[in-house]
């Protein structure tokens, strides 16, 4: 896929590796200059940035908790030091429970709730309005939130995972609302079951956990980050811009409704 972002700046947080790494290198690939953010895995997230500048585009690497509002604020300003402008954000940043993690309400761990809500839903909130104050006084952006089917069907026992990605799908639609006049588009992408290292382990290590994870997707195959990565730049491009408040479903036909015959 081939879109026009030449002498763009988007910052993708959560971009070491998976679907964040994904997206930051087709941006890049399309002519973006990227922000590369990671907390954790800083030097997967360095590697992404030598990546991006191995295409030829420029790249800076921030290390920031997108929980912490001052360090939000400090990878903004960073941005907007290196590269004088931010165009497009993408709140990829996100967490879930481990397999052992994953019981009933009446058993969820707060402190793993406590931690999911604020990087998976409070993260986009921080991010999201550093950058948009930035783009207002541009004219315009496009903030891109990713959310999961989790958000728009409950999952079991990961209670906190899908209330926050369900915040995500209502708070990208409230800010659609706000920020139009400003000329920022923002919407959501909602993806299936996605071929990450995570998922790798979790769920298609093992024959019989990955057709029974398959067993629901018409498909018959996970995505790859580069299909989260497709419709990131689709909704970065000028091609999108006239969506706002919209979420795109990348699942493989997962909320369809797809059942076995009876």
């Amino acid at each position: 896929m081939r879109v026009d972002l030449e002498g763009r700046v988007a910052i993708v947080t959560g971009s070491g590796r998976g679907i964040g790494r994904a997206i930051a290198l087709s941006f890049a690939e399309n002519g973006a200059n990227v922000v590369v953010n990671c907390y954790t895995r800083v030097s997967e997230g360095m590697d992404v940035a030598t990546e991006i500048e191995e295409l030829g585009r420029k790249s800076l690497f921030v290390k920031a908790n997108v929980t912490d509002s001052e360090q939000v604020n400090e990878m903004m300003r960073q941005a907007i030091k290196t590269f004088g402008r931010i165009d497009i954000l993408a709140n990829n940043a996100g967490i879930n429970v481990l397999i052992e993690g994953r019981v009933p309400i009446h058993d969820f761990s707060e402190a793993d709730w406590d931690r999911i809500i604020d990087v998976d839903l409070k993260g986009v909130f921080l991010c999201s309005k550093a950058a948009a104050q930035q783009m207002i006084k541009q004219g315009g952006g496009k903030i891109i939130n990713i959310s999961s089917v989790a958000g728009i069907v409950p999952l079991r026992n990961q209670s906190a995972y899908v209330a926050a990605k369900a915040g995500v799908i209502n708070l990208t639609r409230a800010m659609a609302l706000e920020l139009a006049p400003h000329g920022i588009n923002v919407n959501a992408i909602a993806p299936g079951s996605t071929l990450t290292e995570a998922t790798k382990v979790l769920f298609y290590s093992d024959p019989e956990k990955a057709e029974k994870t398959l067993s629901h997707i018409p498909l018959k195959r996970p995505a790859e980050p580069k299909d989260i990565a497709n419709a990131a730049l689709f909704l970065a491009s000028e091609d999108a811009n006239y969506i706002t408040g919209s979420v795109l479903v990348v699942d493989g036909g997962w909320l369809a409704g797809y059942a076995r015959d009876w």
